[in-house]
């Protein structure tokens, strides 16, 4: 087959790829599921797919359309060649504003779409939880619904046509037809033709017709996605009287690419939802008087209505990003219903909240009903998206697995399908978890199961055989938005009958006779719990450590990620995860493959160092360790903490390469070169001997290298305070760390701070401590950035307190004592880490308390109106520490700061250096960050407190980016 493969890869436009590091990649989606692909195509034309088809069909292997990879049930996990459209299909080709509709390619991401449609006043209804990163050819395939279902309805609703190719290469076109194009289509020996009369086979026939109206869920249930949508069908014309024409996309929508290649959607879209909504967040004692009450919330006609139960509350305390999100919850609540109404204003919205607060009230269901509005209402539908990321946060080896989380009833049978729910769980000793879209009779449900043994495989399948029997009990469907896939696909036969189980398989077959399209999944699904992600019983060696993973080890900490895929939204849907993917659009490039790449062989490796391989070493690469994972995924996967630990290891197997040495040195170089910093930085910048430099270090030509001050901070800092030892300083004394970066290269702006600070009334002080070890942790160095995290923690924990904190002028310096040193901390100096990080502030943070405190007043600063623009450090990203500097910026009174939407801006300390990674680099840069600096105004201050952003601002653009202390020292009374 290689021999096949290489050839098929020769008569691509696009990519094919053979290598066991590309297939691991691919090996899973985020479903519990794993199973090897034979390839991984990346097709860049109709013409390439074409090719895949005719190469499928001679060899006998298949293909498995993908997008995002989002899939909750497996359905883009298989042994043929997977074909990622994510890349290169991800065009909106028309707009027909009169008549609402759009015609798009299968990659064009649900959140992009709508950016696109808005300034036209419309938008594509469905939304996922996973909007911002889910694509248009995977809610197709899984007939995507939302939290917004009860207004919009799930995406079969709004699919007007479909391009397809058919399994054996025909291009055609399914729309709506009237009966007399429905009956010409039937005619003829073509394989389209063949799929139209058996369709017209299978519907007119009053038995088929019987059966099905028996035996499917019931109509009441909107969501219902269990097998081929024959019940839809049959409620059109020519097979019911008086329905809307036959249109096989309501097929289509929901098949999982089983039947057909997708190539071009055209869809309906809507109006602008109304600008004014409400979120009426209810505060529940059980999740059982939630959902009696959410009764009484669809009788006042919400847009929404979606519960959120204890489990995920609690996953959000410990959630750097969602923590703040849960601003609105009081006390600790068993359940809170999020209901969100409509209306002309906030005032009328407020009188029906009234409403319903006061029929609830009257049935002792509810205690607490805030109404929130605004941006505020961002926040919540932020929480409750990230609920299924929040659930990999359990530690340990169990986890809330996807196993029949998806089943939908009808609305007012749905409390008694819960309590019936959790007896049977209850009868195994589980719990679940309860969440989503009460409004639409779906609760995502999880139990908390180990999938790593024998008994919690056994449960896995138990649970999924009683719960699909209860579901067929309320006729309801075992699958709601998230497909059948390879979970349930085996039930399917139980849920509609052993009569149109054979029909489906009769509209497979028809389709697709020689089963290239996904095969497995709807239909001939082989067993549920096999072919999962964890082999039952199977054994991996501890871990021995450097950093400190708490409750779980280093291969559990990678476990985290459930392949949820938030690593791979884009630039425009903001943030800053994953800048090498924003840049790349690659899967390799994601968070996610990442942490793919090292469960894959810290699980099956044969060797005894399993982070000796050079697979691992390849994923990880462009990883800028930017930290953006650590506070943006919903999984708290700390990916850059991974990277570090794996280098730390690789290198013990392989030796650590000459730049590794040079960068995680640049306190010694630098030290070194300070004594003579004019020769220093003359080799640096002398275009004959700093282009040797590069080469011979392994830099980018095109790259400017830092250059030393005429003198250290700490030299300067030692003859300034023996000439003014008498100074005042009316607010007290803080102690500042001279990190490494300040005390050579941005001197300047470490003078400007000291002297900000005095002018302000503060006494600073520089206490005895050595350098962060912020570039050792950068190039995995990490035991000897323990040694210096222990040392500074030994130097500092007893001076340091909240009379006198620490404060630090560089992000990426300063935040270790938040971060790295507590992770590395021994065990002696545990509990004095975490005590000294409670006092540690970036400089932007000192100020802007101080400034609440009116310990700063805006007397001390000028009334010049300026305008800046802000670009926060990934550090600062990740620690919300971008506001204060806000704050502070737009203290003085007429000043006004705007921050710039950019994520990483590309340099991330050494990556943007090294020879290898500068395109990327500028390219990441490229996306948001170079071209606002660009296209300000020359009288905009630009705002840049990270001293690898303000390099590659200049580098970038020619322009000079200021630290916040030099913008506020300006402007100064």
């Amino acid at each position: 087959m290689n021999i096949g493969l290489q050839q098929l890869a020769q008569q691509l436009e696009g990519d094919l790829y053979f290598d066991v590091t590309m297939r691991t990649l691919y090996a899973t989606d985020a479903s519990a599921y794993r199973e090897m692909p034979l390839a991984v195509a990346i097709p860049k034309s109709i013409g390439d797919i074409k090719k895949l088809i005719a190469f499928a069909r001679s060899n006998k292997t298949s293909l498995i359309p993908r997008t995002a990879g989002t899939s909750l049930a497996g359905q883009v996990v298989g042994n043929g060649i997977i074909v990622d459209v994510s890349k290169n299909f991800t065009q909106i080709l028309e707009l027909n504003k009169e008549e609402n509709w759009v015609r798009v390619q299968p990659g064009v991401v649900r959140d992009e779409l709508n950016i696109y449609l808005k300034p036209h006043g419309l938008f594509f209804g469905p939304e996922t939880s996973t909007a911002n990163r889910a694509m248009i050819g995977g809610m197709v395939g899984n007939n995507s619904c939302g939290s917004n279902s009860v207004i919009y309805r799930s995406t079969r609703e709004h699919l007007l046509e479909v391009k397809a190719l058919l399994s054996d290469g025909t291009e055609t076109t399914f729309k709506a037809l009237n009966i007399d194009e429905f009956h010409e289509k039937c005619e003829g020996d073509t394989l389209e033709a063949k799929v139209y009369k058996s369709i017209r086979s299978i519907l007119s026939n009053y038995d088929n017709q019987v059966e099905i109206r028996k035996e499917f869920p019931k109509k009441s249930i909107e969501r219902r996605n269990t097998g081929y949508a024959m019940d839809v069908l049959l409620d059109t014309a020519p097979f019911t009287a008086g329905t809307e024409d036959f249109n096989f996309c309501k097929l289509i929508a929901g098949s999982e690419g089983t039947l057909a290649f997708i190539t071009e959607i055209k869809l309906n879209v809507d109006p602008l939802p109304p600008k004014t909504t409400g979120l009426l967040c209810i505060h529940f004692n059980s999740v059982d008087e939630a959902l009696h009450a959410n009764l009484i919330a669809l009788k006042y006609h919400p847009r929404a209505s979606e519960l959120i139960d204890h489990y995920i509350l609690e996953c959000t305390k410990a959630n750097a990003e969602q923590s703040k999100n849960r601003f609105f919850v009081q006390g600790d609540p068993g359940a809170i219903l999020v209901v969100e109404y409509a209306g002309g204003d906030r005032e009328s919205i407020t009188l029906l909240a009234k409403q319903v607060e006061e029929e609830m009230r009257s049935q002792n269901l509810g205690y607490h009903f805030p109404l929130l509005f605004g941006d505020d209402t961002k926040k919540i539908w932020n929480l409750r998206k990230a609920g299924l990321g929040l659930l990999s946060n359990l530690p340990g080896d169990e986890k809330a697995v996807p196993v029949i989380e998806d089943t939908a009833i009808d609305v007012n049978d749905l409390p008694a399908y819960i309590q019936e729910f959790n007896e049977i769980l209850k009868k195994h000793n589980l719990y679940s978890v309860h969440y989503a879209h009460a409004g639409s009779g779906e609760l995502h449900l999880r139990p908390i199961i180990n999938l790593k043994t024998k008994e919690g495989n056994r449960l896995f399948r138990t649970i999924a055989e009683e719960i699909a029997t209860l579901v067929k009990k309320y006729n309801g469907s075992l699958s709601g938005e998230h497909g059948d896939g390879r979970l349930r696909g085996e039930f399917i036969q139980q849920m509609v009958g052993e009569k149109n189980y054979q029909l489906f398989r009769q509209i497979k077959y028809t389709w697709d006779p020689d089963n290239i399209f996904n095969p497995n999944k709807i239909v001939d699904t082989p067993s549920m719990n096999t072919m999962l992600r964890y082999t039952p019983g199977q054994q991996t060696p501890t871990f021995n450590s450097v950093f400190r993973f708490y409750n779980q080890d280093v291969l559990q900490h990678a476990e985290q990620c459930n392949g949820s895929g938030d690593c791979r939204k884009t630039h425009l849907s903001g943030g800053t995860m994953c800048p090498s993917f924003m840049a790349t659009r690659n899967e390799k490039d994601t968070t996610r493959a990442r942490a793919n790449i090292l469960r894959e062989f810290l699980t099956n490796s044969d060797k005894l160092n399993r982070f000796d391989h050079k697979e691992i070493y390849e994923v990880m690469d462009l990883c800028l360790s930017c930290k953006a994972c650590k506070s943006e995924c919903p999984s708290n996967v700390d990916m850059a903490k991974l990277k570090a630990e794996f280098m730390q290891h690789y290198y013990d197997a392989n030796g650590v390469p000459f730049r590794s040495k040079l960068i995680a040195n640049f306190s010694k170089s630098s030290k070194l070169g300070s004594i003579a910093p004019a020769l220093y930085n003359f080799a640096a910048t002398a275009p004959g001997i700093s282009n040797l430099v590069k080469s011979f270090s392994g830099f980018a030509q095109q790259r400017s290298m830092p250059t030393l001050y005429k003198t250290t901070l700490l030299k300067w800092y030692n003859k300034h305070t023996s000439q003014n030892k008498n100074s005042k300083s009316q607010n007290g004394k803080v102690y500042l760390f001279c990190d490494e970066f300040t005390n050579y290269n941005d001197t300047e702006i470490g003078i400007t701070a000291i002297s900000l600070l005095e002018k302000l009334g503060y006494e600073v002080i520089i206490p005895d401590h050595i350098e962060s070890g912020r570039t050792y942790l950068s190039k995995g160095l990490i035991r000897e950035g323990k040694r210096i995290a222990n040392k500074n923690i030994e130097l500092l924990n007893k001076l340091i307190s909240d009379q006198t904190p620490l404060i630090g002028i560089e992000p990426s310096a300063i935040l270790t004592f938040r971060d790295e040193y507590i992770d590395l901390a021994t065990d002696e100096n545990f509990e004095a880490a975490k005590q000294l990080s409670k006092n540690v502030f970036f400089i932007d943070e000192f100020i802007a308390k101080e400034m609440e405190k009116g310990n700063i007043t805006r007397e001390q600063f000028t009334k010049e109106k300026r305008s800046i623009k802000l670009h926060g450090h990934c550090q600062q990203k990740a620690w919300d520490a971008v506001s204060p500097s806000v704050k502070a910026l737009s203290f003085p009174e007429n000043y006004t700061v705007e921050t710039i939407p950019s994520g990483c801006c590309g340099m991330a300390g050494s990556f943007g250096f090294e020879k290898e990674h500068y395109d990327i680099s500028m390219k990441i840069g490229e996306l948001v960050l170079l071209p606002t600096v660009r296209n300000a105004a020359d009288d905009v201050i630009i705002a840049a407190p990270g001293t690898s952003c303000r390099h590659q601002i200049k580098d970038g653009t020619k322009k000079h980016a200021l630290h916040t202390v030099e913008i506020l020292y300006n402007a100064l009374a």
